[in-house]
């Protein structure tokens, strides 16, 4: 087969790839059924209806302690003309749950009677028929329907079935996936090596896929990784689909328009192919065919085009062969906290962090590769973009797909701002000593941060803007930005900052006028930060054109992205934290250590969450934390150092 590159033939919106998918595999249970225990069976789909064999109860029962009677006895007792019973004749003592003696009808409750001796007993009111008996068949008549088909059976479903004598039933047979992993880069978790050869990946599609199909109710079997290979690959699927246990094919990997790409091509030889490509982001490169008549995709290498191609098509299908709905998202609006660009002619899917700042829930986008698995990990919702919109303004109330319980995004403390590896240590520390709040922190610079506490949209933004003409921090620019906006600004940490560069400092750079040399190249951080102010007062200082360092308009968003890039050999140095560079064992040239600060608005300041939050600011474990991972200095750290509208 030749490995020519793929083109997308057949692309089509999400709408109609959907529809396709109704269409060609009518979404309907399967009929295939097994047959298993009743108390194993919490969570299947019955397959065929379940009438009861035995009623509920079998007997007329007593359902209150006292004695039994027969009811018309008892007519004509009154308080003032009490009727006097003989027991073990007329009157019978009983329990709850006995049998009801014979020519008895009625119990009167043991509060209700007065006994006069062991033979005797006075009642002053009368009994009325079936008064507080159970009668049989009361719950459940054998041979009544019990349960319909495709009824979904739940841990209170057993405790019917069994009252109803029933020990097994037929549900529908789990839809089993084949998981087909591919790719010469995948490396099995099982084969881990110590590290990591440059160009090999973790396989992990096929676990994430396969525990989301355990979650809707089917079963998978795993292949092992096949490179790729075409000949290889057609045999697998080729057997895979010829057995009958197999209800769906993934190709995990090679959906794409590569030439070494082959699950479209794969797909096609041995059955059709559908569609090749949607017009969706995360997952446009989605192949949907069928093979011996079972469904068969390509799902993209990405994890999170992997993840979202399963939620659109494969998700649906699992759920008709169980003869049950698509799980019903929970929707709410939520306003961004800065704008997001859209793309016209592709759906996008765009994962967020959610906070309930004030009234309002906040979303802060997450980053938007496909191949960023932490997006969905760390998420707590995901923004849906319509193809015919260019994005959405930061102003705008949209609707977001929960993925989180709403109760964790309402005791989520939303940070906006500067990056620092010590806003981690808070949301661990935070998490560690309080089950309720959690911490959720967006990077988007220290002049983000501030724009973010103007508009309401977060609790707090990490700061550390130099005033380039006293020296001092962040206080200026309060004044200047957040006028009208009463904060307290709380000292986190003074940190230090300098080059971080590759071990053993290969390029021999002393400090920031090397970043002007030919051979350097220098990654820095976004407009903004407070980072990059301090870079360019240095550049100032030292006479330096930023014109002159090759790689200053690189940017990153974190002092770890930074770091990255320069154990990646993607730069040779960047300024950043001591503590991002000792975390990836990476050198560190000191350039200045400066004051990194919590601006907080009084309007949150005195609440139960911030007041937790900065409990642990001032804490010995943070302190310890902060010591341990190097570059920072914590003489002030948890204290108010400035107030606005005092």
């Amino acid at each position: 087969m030749s490995s020519s590159r793929n083109i997308y033939l057949k692309m089509k919106t999400l709408r109609e790839a959907r529809d396709l998918l109704s269409d060609r595999f009518a979404l309907r249970p399967a009929g295939r059924g097994e047959t298993v225990a009743v108390t194993k069976a919490a969570g299947r789909i019955l397959a065929q209806p379940v009438y009861a064999r035995l009623s509920s109860p079998g007997f007329h029962a007593a359902a209150m302690d006292g004695v039994a009677v027969k009811a018309e006895a008892t007519f004509g007792a009154t308080e003032a003309n009490p009727k006097i019973l003989d027991t073990g004749t007329r009157a019978v003592f009983v329990n709850t749950g006995h049998i009801m003696p014979a020519n008895t009808n009625a119990v009167i409750m043991i509060e209700d009677i007065l006994v006069i001796d062991e033979n005797r007993i006075q009642i002053e009111a009368p009994a009325f028929p079936w008064q507080h008996v159970r009668r049989m068949g009361e719950d459940i008549v054998a041979t009544e329907l019990l349960f319909a088909r495709h009824h979904r059976i739940t841990a209170y479903c057993i405790g019917a079935l069994l009252t109803g004598g029933i020990t097994e039933v037929s549900v529908l047979a789990k839809p089993c996936l084949f998981l087909l992993p591919t790719g010469p880069e995948l490396v099995d978790h099982r084969q881990m090596p110590e590290e990591l050869a440059p160009g090999r990946v973790i396989e992990s599609n096929s676990h994430v896929l396969g525990q989301m199909a355990k979650e809707l109710g089917a079963q998978y079997i795993r292949h092992d990784i096949v490179t790729d290979n075409f000949e290889l690959i057609s045999q697998t699927v080729s057997e895979a689909a010829q057995d009958p246990e197999t209800d769906m094919i993934l190709i995990m990997g090679g959906s794409s328009s590569g030439s070494e790409d082959f699950a479209r091509q794969v797909i096609e030889s041995l059955g059709e192919v559908h569609v090749h490509g949607v017009a969706m982001m995360p997952g446009k490169p989605v192949v949907i065919g069928e093979i011996n008549g079972k469904p068969a995709f390509g799902i993209p290498g990405y994890p999170v085009s992997a993840i979202m191609a399963f939620e659109q098509f494969v998700t649906p299908l699992i759920c008709a062969m169980l003869g049950r709905a698509e799980p019903e998202p929970e929707i709410i609006h939520v306003q961004p906290t800065r704008k997001i660009a859209g793309r016209l002619g592709m759906e996008q899917f765009v994962r967020v962090k959610l906070g309930k700042v004030g009234a309002n829930i906040v979303a802060t986008p997450l980053p938007r590769g496909a191949g960023t698995i932490t997006s969905i990990t760390e998420a707590h919702g995901i923004i849906r973009i319509d193809a015919d919109k260019e994005g959405i303004r930061e102003d705008d109330t949209v609707s977001a797909r929960l993925l989180k319980d709403r109760r964790y995004i309402e005791d989520t403390i939303v940070a906006v701002g500067s990056h620092d590896n010590a806003i981690d240590v808070l949301a661990d520390l935070l998490r560690a000593e309080s089950s309720r709040y959690s911490l959720s922190s967006s990077h988007v610079g220290s002049m983000g941060g501030l724009m973010a506490v103007k508009k309401g949209l977060c609790h707090f933004a990490g700061t550390h803007l130099l005033d380039t003409h006293d020296g001092t921090y962040n206080i200026s620019y309060i004044q200047k930005f957040l006028p009208d906006v009463p904060v307290r600004l709380v000292r986190l940490a003074e940190r230090e900052q300098g080059l971080i560069v590759a071990p053993g400092n290969p390029k021999k750079l002393s400090g920031i006028t090397d970043l002007a040399r030919d051979d350097v190249v220098f990654v820095n951080r976004q407009s903004g930060s407070g980072t990059r102010v301090l870079l360019d007062f240095h550049l100032r200082g030292a006479g330096v054109d930023p014109a002159a360092i090759t790689g200053y308009e690189n940017e990153e968003f974190t002092h770890m992205a930074v770091a990255v890039a320069v154990l990646g050999r993607a730069a040779d140095a960047g300024l950043g934290i001591r503590a991002a560079a000792r975390a990836l064992d990476l050198d560190f040239i000191p350039v200045a250590t400066e004051s990194y600060e919590l601006v907080i608005p009084e309007a949150f300041a005195e609440s139960g969450r911030i007041r937790l939050l900065t409990e642990m600011i001032g804490s010995a474990q943070f302190i310890e934390r902060l010591h341990a991972m190097g570059g920072y200095h914590t003489q002030n750290t948890g204290r108010v150092v400035w107030k606005s509208h005092q």
